[in-house]
C-alpha cells in the first residue's frame, strides 16, 4: 500500500474517529446526528428489511440512466466538436461557465416538457453529467499522436472506423476522467430533483426524513450515497490507472 493511501485512510478515520468521539460525549447532540456507528447499524438494519429498497432502486436507476445517456451523448459530442475548431471556440466560454447555470431551475419547464414521470430528473442528471464528459474526452482527443492519425490516413480509414479503432482507444484514460465526474453529477442530478419534487426515491426520502427528524433513515441513506459513489469512482479510477500505466503514462 503506497504512503498517499495510507496518509488518506488515516485521515478519514481519524475525522470519522473524532466524529464518533463527539457524538458520544453529546457535543452534537442525538437530534442533530447519530454517532458514526450507529449510523451504520441503521444501514445495515434498513437495507435488511428491505423497507426503502423500492426508492434505492429508482434511485440509483435513474441515475444510471443518466450516467449512460450523458456518456453516450459526451462522448458523440466532443467527436463532433473536435472536427470543427470554430465550434469548438464557440462553445468552450459555454463549458467553462456550464456548472454556474442553475439547473434545477428548469425543473418546472422540464415537467411541462417531459411529464411528471422520471424523466424530468433522468434530464436534469444527464444535463449535469455530459459537459464533463465533452470536455475530458476533448481533453483526451487533443493528445491523440498524429502520427496515429497519419497513419489512419493512409490506410483510408472510415471516419468512424479512425475513431473506434484510434482515437477514442487512446483518449480512453481522460473519458474515464470524465466518467467519473459523470457519475458525481448524475447522482447529484437524481437526488436534487427528488428533493425538488417527487413521491419516491432516496432524495425524496432524505428530505422526508429531514423535515420529520428521522436521523435512522437520512444518515444511513446519505452514507449509501457516499459508498455506492465512493466504490463506482474507486473501480473507474483504477481502470483509469491501468490504462495510464499501459502508456508509460505514469
Amino acid at each position: 500500500m503506497k504512503g498517499a493511501t495510507i496518509w488518506r485512510i488515516a485521515i478519514v478515520v481519524g475525522l470519522v474517529g473524532l466524529l464518533e468521539v463527539m457524538c458520544l460525549v453529546g457535543v452534537i447532540p442525538p437530534l442533530t446526528m447519530q454517532p458514526p456507528h450507529r449510523i451504520v447499524i441503521d444501514l445495515v438494519a434498513m437495507l435488511a428489511s428491505g423497507s426503502l429498497n423500492g426508492a434505492i432502486a429508482k434511485t440509483l436507476g435513474n441515475a444510471a440512466i443518466a450516467f449512460v445517456v450523458s456518456m453516450i451523448a459526451g462522448v458523440a459530442s466532443a467527436i463532433a466538436i473536435h472536427h470543427f475548431k470554430r465550434v469548438r471556440d464557440t462553445l468552450e466560454p459555454v463549458f467553462a461557465t456550464y456548472y454556474a447555470i442553475p439547473v434545477f431551475a428548469f425543473y418546472p419547464l422540464l415537467i411541462i416538457l417531459l411529464g411528471l414521470g422520471d424523466a424530468p430528473q433522468i434530464f436534469i442528471g444527464a444535463m449535469l453529467g455530459v459537459v464533463a464528459v465533452i470536455v475530458n474526452t476533448l481533453n483526451g482527443l487533443d493528445r491523440v499522436p498524429r502520427v496515429l492519425l497519419k497513419t489512419a490516413q493512409v490506410n483510408q480509414m472510415s471516419a468512424v472506423e479512425t475513431a473506434w479503432r484510434i482515437t477514442l482507444p487512446c483518449a480512453a484514460p481522460y473519458i474515464l476522467t470524465g466518467a467519473k465526474l459523470a457519475v458525481a453529477y448524475s447522482l447529484i442530478g437524481i437526488i436534487g430533483a427528488e428533493f425538488i419534487m417527487s413521491t419516491g426515491g432516496m432524495g425524496y426520502e432524505i428530505s422526508f426524513a429531514y423535515n420529520n427528524f428521522d436521523n435512522a433513515i437520512m444518515y444511513p441513506l446519505i452514507l449509501l450515497i457516499l459508498i455506492v459513489s465512493i466504490t463506482i469512482n474507486t473501480l473507474l479510477a483504477r481502470w483509469e490507472k491501468m490504462l495510464m500505466n499501459r502508456r508509460g503514462l505514469r
